[in-house]
Formats: C-alpha cells, structure tokens, sequence
C-alpha cells in the first residue's frame, strides 16, 4: 500500500504522524511510503532521516495526498487538507468531530474513510492511542499551570509546591481517567495540595491505593466541583467521554467564584471543553482572562513536546497502521471490533453512535452487512 505522511499545518503543530523507525518498518514489509518534506522537522527528524529510513520524500503535499491510499496524521486536516482528501481514501488520525460538525460535513463530502485515534478501543475496552497523548497533556497540564501562575504571567504568585512554613498551592483535577492520573503524578511530585473529583468508584480506589492519601480522591458532585473550584490555584479539566462533546461540568458562576488570578487548564477543549467559559486557543496564544481566571485551552497540548510526543504516538499507532496496510480498512476493522470503534466516517455516513448525536447528523452502524446494503 502507498501511505502518505504529510506535514501538519495546524498552527504550531510540531508532531508527525509517523517517526522514521515506523517508516523504516513499514518499507521493510514492501509498503511505500512517502513523505512530506520537512515533515519531521519540529520533532527533530530530518528528510535524510526518512530517506535512510527508506520512504519517498514529496515536496508539495496535494501530490502525496493524491497519490497515497492511506494518510497517517496527527491532528485533523485543515480546510485546505480536505480539499485534497478523495473517495475510499483512509483518513487515520486524531479527529474531535464531536466539536467540529463542520468538518464532520466536509469529510462526509469528500466520501473518504476517516479513523480517529481517540476511539479505537482494546480488547479491555481502554484507548491505546489516545492514552499516550493524555499521559503528555496531564503531565503538560500541571506545569504550564504552574507556569502561568507565576505573578509575571498574571497568575496569583503561587508555588503550588510551596515552601518551609507557607501552604502549597490547591491543584484541584476533574476526571481521574488517564489524564487526570498523570496530572495527579505531577502535581504530588511538586508538593501540591491535589483533589481529584471523578465519578467511578473503581478509579476513587485506584487513587486511594496508588497514593496512599496523598491524593484526596472525592466523588465529583456538583456540590464538589463547586467547593473546591473556590479555593483552587489550579483547576484541570481532565474529562473525556468517548466520541461524544465533554459535559460542562463547570458554569461560568463556578469560574466566577475561583480566586483571581487562579489558572483552569481545560485539557478536555478537543472536544468541546468541560467549562462554559472555555474556548480554543493556541500554542501561539495559549491563554485569555475570563471572570478573573486564566484560562488555557490549547487544542493540541502535546504539540510543544513533538519529538516525545511523536515517539510516543508511533509506538501506539503503528500496529493499527500496519494492519490497515496489510489487510485494507474493511478486514482490519471486522477482525478487531475495538479497531472498528475508531471509524467515524465511510461512504458518506457517520458510523460513529456518540459523533452523529453531537453533531446532529444520522447514525449508520458499520459492519459486513451494511456495506452490502450502502
């Protein structure tokens, strides 16, 4: 199979989709590989690196995409991207339609197969590709927090570790999943004060056994969120609900009631943001002021550590991107039905449940039957 590797064009987008090891693997099972130029650079892998590597080095991205079956990426394509998207072409990427019903449409439109990352399931149920990216953002989250409560940001002053006779900082995490585990890390490495509000009582006794009561782990009421927002430094919006738009579990009155100065790192923005008062922004702007609070709603948090990141993501894709190459879309996803949780789009219909009710549009379950009858 003809796999492409683009350069990403999201704004300080550093990542790519493939390091050249994957590259060199693929090539090494007769695949051809091509890509973009520069294409690694911000994550520190030269074109030489992929040409040693064994891939075909492209120099304008609408000839890879036209000449490839499969396009590996990291973020979602950019307008520009779906206009040189075609029919029964494989998108596999990270893609966070359920905050995106526009480009939901332009990819239906342009009758390609789209795979995302974050819903491709194993066989415990759990996320294998996002969970790398999550563990880079939780741990991400608790330092650029720290950072941007530093008083020349225009943050409170706070050390969340603190010092000899002086509190630490409250860091207060909502959603004990992957990211909020690894902020939950970071955070007591620093000293913090940490309370983490989730709602599954299996992860309230993961926490409690893994650190030891150095973690305050409480059942994420309302009433809860509420509380301890109003006395936090640091809030971390860890909340993902598969496929589907993050509740807003925090409203605006609860941003109102946050010290001034206190930081919200929403880490859940790529699909929608659990705040009201959250919207995305970028690693060029990453934060803005809202009822006192700084807030910083990055889209792709993982971006700014590229090479980590990038290592990360391959070691977790190349699997899934081996079998695509291998069986094509339609065995590989009927043999492994958590595989088949991550497609999203095929033949012009939503055959994701949690993305068609988020983005209003018909749910088409996919499996061997309904391609017979599409």
């Amino acid at each position: 199979m003809r796999i492409g590797i683009p350069k990403e064009i999201k704004e300080h987008e550093y990542r790519v989709g493939m390091t050249p090891a994957g590259v060199r693997e693929l090539c090494r099972r007769g695949h051809q590989v091509l890509v973009e130029a520069q294409a690694g650079v911000g994550a520190g892998f030269s074109d030489q690196d992929y040409r040693a590597a064994g891939a075909e080095i492209v120099a304008f991205a609408p000839t890879l995409y036209r000449e490839c079956e499969l396009i590996v990426k990291v973020k979602e394509p950019q307008p520009q991207e779906c206009d040189w998207l075609r029919p029964g072409q494989i998108l596999f990427a990270f893609l966070h339609l359920a905050a995106a019903p526009e480009l939901a449409q332009r990819l239906i439109d342009t009758g390609v197969v789209a795979i995302a990352y974050e819903t491709v399931m194993d066989k415990e149920g759990r996320l294998p590709l996002l969970a790398p990216m999550s563990e880079v953002a939780g741990r991400m989250a608790v330092q650029v927090g720290a950072h941007h409560l530093e008083r020349p940001q225009g943050g409170r002053g706070v050390l969340l570790s603190g010092v000899a006779g002086v509190a630490p900082g409250k860091v207060v995490i909502i959603g004990g999943g992957t990211v909020g585990a690894n902020a939950a890390r970071i955070a007591v490495a620093l000293g913090a004060e940490v309370v983490v509000l989730e709602r599954a009582y299996a992860r309230l006794q993961w926490f409690d056994q893994l650190f030891g009561g150095r973690v305050k782990a409480l059942y994420a009421t309302p009433e809860a969120i509420e509380n301890h927002l109003t006395t936090a430094d640091l809030v971390i919006g860890a909340v993902y609900v598969p496929g589907a738009a993050t509740p807003k579990l925090i409203s605006r009155a609860m941003v109102a009631r946050m010290p001034a100065g206190s930081v919200l790192v929403d880490v859940a923005i790529d699909q929608g943001g659990c705040a009201e008062t959250s919207r995305p922004t970028t690693h060029g702007a990453p934060t803005y002021v809202a009822e006192g609070v700084i807030h910083y709603c990055v889209t792709n948090m993982p971006g700014a550590c590229a090479r980590t990141s990038t290592c990360a993501l391959t070691h977790a894709t190349f699997p899934y991107v081996l079998a695509l190459a291998e069986e094509g879309w339609e065995a590989a996803l009927d043999k492994e039905r958590g595989f088949a949780a991550g497609l999203h789009i095929a033949h012009g219909r939503i055959r994701h449940a949690a993305v068609a009710a988020a983005v209003g549009q018909p749910y088409a379950p996919w499996g061997p039957a309904s391609q017979e009858s599409v």
